[in-house]
């Protein structure tokens, strides 16, 4: 701020004149500065908005190809555009996790996308817990094993088959058992086969199949049967069915 008096005297005068165009010229140069602060200012702004439009449009472009990979169709505009929030939600903390590279493991899109973490635990997890008495303890094969590892990765075993879809069908205990009963097959004999979920939502006595069940008497089905037909002979539909016992006889494991 320029602040002076005026005098009488021709000399102030003239300094006081002097000093007026002094501060003229500070206060155009302090308006050109506020004006480039103000275009600064605005043109972040105006950047900032673009990248949201472009990660916007990008994320609108990720969403359409998703639909179309899984047909994805709604009811009406309102229920996708309540998919698509979930799904910018989802993939927003996908890309997050990923990006942050500390973890051993990657995330990526998959049919799920568009759901709550509730709506998919109530569509894919229905197991129901036995209100029958538990089965007599029996005995451990590895119960006196010292030498064992910290840790041990079944996948580079070979232990684990591919990951399975179950699909609408509440059948996680089903995929439960079979899984089990595949990595033992594995460890015990060397041979990795994919075995069937459909013969255990077809045929256990006691579940619910699509509706939820129990790992228990799976594997009571399992002995009693003495074994499980392949996932190729007794394929996998998810939805219920009657017992094919011509296909559930025929066993691998």
């Amino acid at each position: 701020m320029c602040v002076f008096f005026l005098t009488n005297y021709q000399s102030h005068r003239a300094i006081n004149k002097e000093l007026s165009s002094v501060c003229k010229t500070m206060a155009l140069i302090h308006g050109k500065k506020l004006i480039i602060v103000f275009l600064l200012i605005l043109e972040t702004s105006t950047y900032q908005a673009m990248s949201r439009t472009l990660l916007e449009d990008s994320i609108v472009g990720r969403y359409q190809q998703w639909m179309a990979k899984y047909g994805r169709n709604y009811k009406d505009d309102a229920e996708k555009e309540k998919r698509f929030e979930l799904f910018k939600v989802n993939v927003e903390y996908i890309d997050k996790v990923n990006n942050e590279g500390n973890r051993t493991y990657k995330l990526s899109v998959n049919e799920f996308a568009d759901l709550t973490t509730e709506e998919f635990i109530a569509t894919r997890t229905r197991y129901k817990i036995s209100s029958q008495p538990t089965s007599p303890k029996t005995s451990f094969r590895y119960e006196n094993l010292t030498e064992i590892p910290m840790t041990m990765d079944w996948r580079e075993k070979g232990a684990v088959t591919p990951i399975k879809n179950q699909g609408q069908c509440g059948c996680c205990w089903a995929f439960s058992a079979v899984a089990a009963v595949e990595g033992v097959t594995q460890i015990k004999n060397g041979n990795k086969i994919s075995l069937s979920e459909q013969q255990l939502v077809d045929c256990v006595e006691g579940s619910h199949g699509c509706n939820g069940g129990v790992m228990d008497y799976a594997f009571e089905y399992i002995i009693q049967n003495q074994g499980l037909a392949t996932e190729e002979n007794y394929p996998y539909q998810a939805m219920d069915g009657t017992c094919d016992q011509q296909r559930a006889s025929n066993i691998v494991a």
